[in-house]
């Protein structure tokens, strides 16, 4: 198993280092010229965002979708990974992951706009959609449709079940967490509750993971967006200064602070991009899958959506994490930044009292979310690969292995997890690109001609075959 972590770990880091950094990175930039960049449109989607499309087509609202695709996507990376960002790439990494989010916007507005192109409906009108059908319809490729789907539905035990459970029980099994007198909740309590409340919602499939995720990802966000206000107004005497380092250290190898003196500008572009890239999931093509489900007038609007996950995970959460980060090493020189989870857990001790209670909460309910998210992208795979018969054996697995998560060390895990999604980035990609031609003639019929309220006159097909019969015998209830 040692020797199995090494090389797993080594092939993860490989592939997450530039060999990613330059795929997804040069997608992000292509997409952003060729749509004439979609970021000056953000404010409108936000306002659409909370909209209801009345008579439109589809099984969750688009605000439905976009928190499904956000409980996903806003985990514990968007805290303990910019933090660990920071430790090893300095200040500057935190400039770097913002950029990626701001351009990673056009790459999530590409992918929400081809879900809803080349979805398809079951006889009962359940929406199906994501890559593999791009890839299908659009592409005209079943090989690499099925290659998505396989990467997609083994990824998703590793970083959105088994390691999300392990992150909640290991956080709650901490001694005086919430006070001296906490011993700590053994993991096994914690993975039998998670995988209690897992199996809950997802029997109630899309609808009831988005009306749960509806209600969740506005609190935890709210929740944890308010700690970091707070602390950033304790370090309020600091904050211009730690503005002013976070800059200066994105380009410039002498600006550093204290031992972080020794992150490169090289160093901090590669952290601070990798983790963005990470972290908002853009052009990895699993928020597409929920976006399929949206009930929207035309493929343009649920783009414009989709979009402004990455605006909220990176450009928002991300780049408040960093802030708060930064200014309380500048405010407490003492704080120990080389441990990325040490620094977090120090940063937010210094609200008194209720700080570890905010970041736990926090922690915990980013974990959870992503559990039902993943859950969603899994089985629309599954569903592809195999027919919806067997989403329901995949659902058994996927609870039984929340409890399995909860109480074993995976570190192999996680780096077989992180290749996975890797290979899941490949074929996605492939589709946005190919598909490219496509997006900007949407994007001109509905944005660019002020069409934004016109409903779509295309017909979504119905599925034909062995997956329509598996959808008709076991529909969404």
């Amino acid at each position: 198993m040692e020797a199995l972590d090494k090389i797993s770990s080594a092939v993860s880091s490989f592939i997450w280092g530039w060999p990613m950094i330059i795929l997804l990175l040069g997608t992000h930039v292509f997409l952003t010229v060729r749509l004439r960049f979609p970021q000056k449109s953000i404010f409108k989607a936000i306002g659409m965002s909370f909209r209801k499309d009345k008579n439109s087509t589809g099984d969750v609202s688009q605000f439905g979708a976009l928190s499904t695709s956000l409980a996903a996507t806003i985990g514990t990376g968007n805290i303990i990974g910019v933090a660990t960002a920071v430790s090893l790439g300095g200040p500057g990494a935190i400039l770097w992951c913002w950029i990626t989010g701001l351009l990673g916007i056009a790459t999530k507005y590409g992918e929400g706009l081809l879900a809803i192109k080349y979805r398809v409906k079951t006889a009962k009108g359940t929406m199906l959609g994501g890559p593999m059908y791009a890839l299908e319809r659009g592409v005209g490729s079943k090989f690499l449709a099925v290659l998505f789907c396989i990467f997609a539905a083994l990824a998703a035990f590793g970083i959105g079940d088994t390691v999300q459970a392990n992150a909640i029980s290991t956080l709650l099994d901490q001694e005086g967490l919430f006070g001296p007198n906490f011993t700590g909740i053994p993991k096994s309590y914690t993975g039998i509750v998670v995988a209690f409340m897992v199996m809950l919602v997802t029997f109630f499939g899309i609808r009831g993971i988005a009306r749960v995720c509806g209600f969740l990802v506005p609190f935890m966000a709210i929740f944890y967006i308010l700690g970091c206000l707070i602390i950033l107004a304790m370090n309020w005497s600091v904050l211009g200064q730690a503005v002013s380092l976070i800059c200066k250290s994105a380009f410039s190898a002498k600006a550093g602070l204290g031992g972080l003196a020794g992150a490169t500008v090289m160093m901090a572009c590669r952290y601070g991009i990798a983790r963005g890239l990470f972290s908002n999931e853009s052009g990895m093509g699993s928020a597409p899958i929920a976006a399929a489900a949206a009930k929207t007038k035309n493929p343009v609007r649920q783009a414009l959506v989709s979009s402004t996950g990455t605006f909220w995970d990176t450009v928002v959460v991300c780049a408040l994490t960093g802030l708060v980060l930064v200014s309380s090493i500048i405010a407490n020189p003492e704080i120990d930044y080389k441990d990325g989870a040490k620094l977090t857990q120090l940063a937010f001790g210094q609200i008194p009292y209720v700080g570890s209670i905010i970041l736990t909460v926090s922690l915990v309910t980013f974990a959870f979310s992503t559990i039902l998210g993943w859950s969603y992208y899994a089985e629309r795979s599954v569903e592809y690969l195999a027919g919806r018969k067997t989403v329901f054996i995949y659902r058994i697995v996927w609870v039984v292995l929340i409890y399995v998560g909860a109480v074993m060390n995976l570190t192999v895990v996680w780096n077989f997890a992180d290749i996975l999604n890797a290979l899941m980035v490949v074929p996605n990609i492939i589709s946005l690109i190919l598909l490219s031609g496509v997006i900007v003639s949407e994007t001109r019929k509905y944005l660019w001609s002020g069409e934004l309220d016109k409903e779509t006159d295309e017909e979504i097909p119905l599925i034909t075959g062995r997956r329509a019969e598996d959808a008709e015998l076991t529909s969404e209830p």
